[in-house]
């Protein structure tokens, strides 16, 4: 536990990383508390999809712009004018729901609310990078996010849930709006911490590092089809076996996995070369689905998805430790949105497909999905040709940087 002290004695480290985990809550609340209200509202659960989805995609496709703006002006301006943003947008969703607005004004409002949702996750990553003096610490801290990520997508959606059903309809959304706000505000108010803008000599931008953001990007693309197909096919399993009440539980299952999995890899010395984790931790994420086609029973599924789950952190952790390594400092936070737009993006044709295999199929062989999906990505991960060493660090900026922005010192 030394590796976890060491991180977060960090001067700020606490303060910035629990106000990204506040301003995160929309993650696992805003999408299903669309969901809810507009199938409290009107009874259709095809036109809550429609709206929940407008919202997710419209999230996802501006997150690289957003995280390229962060990196020219810095965090704090667009956290601020994020926040504000957001809680118009999201205003506009939440009447134009309740009071009926016609097709397709709620659906341009969750989109214009997911334009603008601050991109906190991405943000407090960058913050790592920047605050660490030690950089093989970069992993612990990783982990740390990504088990927070494991938090929030666990309390989210049940917090949402119990305040749109049984406290008033519209109580979820606005929960989640002023978390997103709160958290955004509070984080851009640590100015110490902030990562610098940097100007460039003339000579424009330095590369992404597209040889390896672009594979990258392709490998996320197939776990979030591994994400979304394993959701829906749950859920069908779960009501096959007469047991629907018991998907909740199943899928904390899953996110529990995942966080205790999360809990070790911090607590372990960052790996020397993140690539060669990152590809076997990858195909231990697919290939752990290989049982689940047979499972007999819930229980067993419980069991099968937990174990399934304590893969996803790893190879999280280690994509991200990628981007960090072979992005220039200037643009990681652009470089970390777009592997997230990738997990984003794949979500929605995974549980498209699932759900046509679990039509015809059953539940039991649409698991074959997310297995598929694994390997899939596992020999994408293999076309990454990182150009730095692995003991590369971007600790330093350029020396023909200019900075402009909030310093440490």
């Amino acid at each position: 536990m030394s590796e976890y002290r060491r991180v977060l004695s960090t001067p700020g480290a606490v303060a910035f990383s629990s106000s990204a985990v506040v301003a995160r809550l929309p993650l696992s609340m805003t999408a299903l508390g669309i969901v809810l209200l507009v199938a409290e509202q009107s009874g259709s659960y095809g036109r809550a999809g429609l709206v929940s989805a407008s919202y997710i995609l419209a999230a996802a496709a501006f997150a690289p712009a957003q995280g390229r703006l962060v990196d020219r002006v810095g965090q704090a301006p667009v956290l601020w004018a994020g926040g504000a943003a957001y809680a118009v947008g999201m205003t506009l969703t939440i009447v134009a729901i309740h009071q009926g607005w016609a097709v397709p004004w709620p659906h341009l409002c969750a989109a214009a609310a997911g334009l603008v949702t601050p991109q906190t996750g991405n943000l407090v990553r960058t913050r790592w990078a920047h605050a660490l003096p030690d950089r093989s610490l970069l992993s612990t801290a990783f982990a740390i996010e990504a088990v927070l990520d494991e938090v929030v997508f666990i309390v989210g959606p049940i917090l949402v849930t119990v305040l749109t059903l049984h406290v008033a309809d519209v109580a979820g959304l606005t929960a989640a709006t002023a978390a997103a706000v709160v958290g955004s505000w509070c984080l851009a108010l640590q100015r110490r911490t902030e990562p610098p803008t940097v100007a460039h000599d003339g000579t424009g931008r330095p590369p992404m590092g597209w040889h390896v953001v672009g594979p990258l990007v392709a490998v996320t693309l197939g776990i979030g089809v591994l994400f979304g197909s394993t959701e829906v096919i749950v859920v069908a399993f779960c009501d096959e076996k007469d047991a629907t009440s018991a998907t909740g539980l199943v899928l904390a299952a899953w996110a529990a996995g995942s966080l205790l999995a999360g809990l070790v890899v911090g607590a372990l010395p960052g790996s020397a070369d993140p690539l060669h984790r990152f590809r076997w931790c990858l195909l231990g994420l697919g290939l752990l689905f290989a049982p689940l086609p047979a499972l007999p029973n819930v229980a067993t599924l419980a069991v099968g998805i937990f174990l399934a789950g304590a893969a996803i952190s790893p190879t999280l952790i280690e994509a991200m430790r990628l981007v960090e390594i072979n992005v220039p400092a200037q643009r990681l936070t652009e470089g970390l949105a777009w592997t997230t737009l990738g997990l984003a993006v794949g979500v929605a044709p995974g549980a498209a497909v699932a759900g046509r295999v679990i039509d015809a199929e059953g539940a039991s062989t649409a698991f074959l999905i997310p297995l598929v999906a694994g390997l899939v990505a596992t020999a994408i991960s293999w076309t990454i040709r990182p150009t730095n060493p692995p003991s590369a660090n971007h600790s330093d900026p350029p020396a023909r940087s200019v900075v402009l922005g909030p310093t440490n010192h």
